[in-house]
């Protein structure tokens, strides 16, 4: 029993520290998860903490089970409309991608660590794919709203791609034991089991998991629970069927979240802290695993592989994979440098060991030193990075508290609390003279503990919190009233769209004449929608710019696939400058 108590304390002191270590992470702008790895490491055998753990198969257990409840996560907060733009890229990137990735770190690796032919090869399948953790963890970190093109492209594959990577793995490993040299069909048959069986399990799953959250009649805490026990049912049992747990899991969580289903907001408000409680679990365990002496010792060949793998082998995946999509090439160098790498590489690096190959010892100290040096050198760089290629886009506002009616999934009512600011727009304004979009209704100003009815507040001050009961169609308009969230000024709505807003169904002939713009005679019948998607090479999204003389035109919204809104502004040096 002491020794039960003694490791809860163990794992609760743990816990704690990369909690509150994770507060200088905001000050100092160090990735999380960096954090935590970092905490894990001096906890263990080579830190001041002493801790020894070693066991492989744990690792892996905890690990796989962690990454399953992350992915879940992923897929509970990606939207459908990200498919539209992200698919096919993320679909190539997540096969042929981590393919050409294997190849060429691969072959780097063999000659680096003087290695035979497969055995460099499995280095680079270790470290080939992104990892879903990484990229979820990091792109959503402090507000970063990036084009919805770019996001869902490497949201997409970070959740897609690691079946490609694990196959890769076992099969070379297979090879490797028995000394064969070259894979045969069943390879490729082993890849399509695994991406079918994940497929067909996760939107089966996903749609079983939704009438069932709609029909149960259960206690309201009880339904992200849900949620979780059958995402973790999905990947286990298409695991233990040949299939890629990984992506069933994730395909689950886009069809629950997609598909409005009772206490959806309590669901993800839930899972939010369940994938923290899994990031820090896993990454704290993983930085126990590693030996910093070892990790040293190894250092410089493992230097060079990872500064192969982000400088030559990502960026010449990302150039060829999406070349048939016409990527600007700015969103082309993003999507290289933000080929993170984290608990995934240490896990798959974690079968040859499991499996007894020689080399497994070096293969798992280069997958640790990669790690630390992608989270590290890609991780800390990535908002400066989104900034500097001006890929960023005004951050959309979000309510202070939100309670969706109980009768009402996702897409109906809610009460919407928003916290005015000293600089609010309503600030000094009478509350029950506001004008609210739609069908919105202010019901009640909460002040210094006092709800007031609006005919009994008075004149609204900042530090108000407005309740509103208003229908999902309408939380944009209002939360853009009484929430516009702080930005910088390159951020600044006027500033990035324009003073004036078109309507996707206006005529070019109507707009060019309106404001003098040169138009050739061919476009002067289409509309404003069909004039930028021809201009664009690509599928059109919020933030994509088409010159037109001196002014230029800002995709301001997309609903249901079309261009409904588009801004018109003027650049100048000052508000383009990056």
């Amino acid at each position: 029993m002491d020794f039960f108590n003694q490791l809860v304390l163990a794992g609760a002191v743990l816990l704690l520290l990369a909690i509150l270590a994770s507060a200088l992470s905001y000050r100092i702008g160090m990735p999380l998860l960096l954090v935590f790895l970092a905490v894990g490491m001096l906890a263990g055998e080579d830190g001041p903490g002493g801790i020894l753990f070693d066991d492989s198969g744990i690792a892996y257990t905890v690990g796989s089970v962690a990454l399953a409840v992350i992915l879940l996560d992923g897929g509970l907060n990606t939207r459908s409309d990200s498919f539209r733009a992200g698919l096919r890229p993320a679909s190539v990137l997540a096969t042929v991608g981590v393919l050409i990735t294997c190849v060429v770190t691969g072959l780097f690796a063999a000659w680096m660590l003087d290695f035979g032919l497969l055995e460099g090869m499995l280095v680079g399948a270790v470290v080939g794919s992104t990892d879903a953790a990484a990229v979820f963890a990091l792109l959503h970190a402090r507000g970063l709203a990036l084009k919805q093109r770019v996001s869902a492209t490497l949201e997409i594959e970070s959740g897609s791609n690691d079946p490609m990577a694990a196959l890769l793995t076992i099969a070379l490993i297979e090879l490797i034991l028995s000394g064969q040299s070259t894979p045969g069909w069943e390879t490729l048959g082993l890849l399509i089991q695994q991406m079918g069986m994940g497929l067909v399990a996760g939107l089966g799953g996903g749609w079983l998991l939704v009438r069932l959250v709609n029909r149960l009649p259960l206690e309201r805490g009880m339904y992200p629970m849900l949620v979780l026990a059958g995402g973790l049912a999905l990947y286990s049992l298409t695991t233990v069927l040949g299939g890629s747990g990984f992506l069933a899991a994730y395909l689950a969580g886009v069809v629950v979240g997609n598909s409005a289903p009772r206490e959806s907001t309590n669901i993800l408000q839930v899972h939010n802290g369940l994938v923290w409680l899994a990031q820090i679990a896993m990454f704290l365990m993983l930085g126990l695993l590693a030996s910093p002496s070892d990790l040293l010792e190894h250092a410089p060949g493992a230097l060079a592989i990872a500064l192969v793998l982000m400088f030559v082998a990502r960026p010449l995946a990302v150039a060829l994979c999406l070349l048939p999509f016409h990527f600007p090439w700015r969103e082309q160098v993003f999507i290289a440098w933000v080929g993170l790498r984290g608990a995934v590489p240490i896990i798959l690096a974690l079968f040859p060991l499991l499996a007894g190959i020689p080399e497994a010892e070096l293969i798992l100290d280069v997958a640790f030193f990669v790690v630390l040096i992608s989270l590290t050198a890609q991780g800390w760089t990535i908002p400066a990075l989104a900034r500097r290629l001006r890929l960023q886009v005004p951050p959309a506002p979000t309510p202070t508290e939100r309670f969706d009616l109980a009768s009402a999934p996702t897409g109906g009512h809610a009460f919407f609390g928003y916290r005015l600011k000293a600089d609010g727009q309503f600030i000094g304004r009478h509350a029950s003279a506001l004008r609210l979009p739609g069908e919105a209704r202010l019901l009640t100003v909460l002040r210094d503990g006092l709800a007031l009815v609006p005919d009994a507040a008075g004149e609204l001050a900042a530090g108000d919190t407005l309740y509103v009961l208003a229908n999902e169609a309408d939380s944009t308009a209002l939360g853009d009233l009484l929430a516009a969230p702080r930005a910088p000024a390159y951020l600044d709505k006027r500033q990035f769209y324009g003073d004036f807003i078109l309507n996707g169904e206006s005529i070019m002939s109507d707009v060019a004449a309106q404001y003098g713009l040169p138009l050739p005679p061919e476009m002067s019948d289409l509309t404003l929608e069909a004039f930028v998607t021809r201009k664009l090479p690509g599928v059109p999204v919020v933030g994509d710019r088409v010159r037109l003389g001196k002014l230029e035109f800002v995709v301001r919204a997309i609903v249901d696939g079309r261009i409904r809104q588009v801004g018109l502004r003027i650049p100048t040096h000052l508000v383009d400058a990056p």
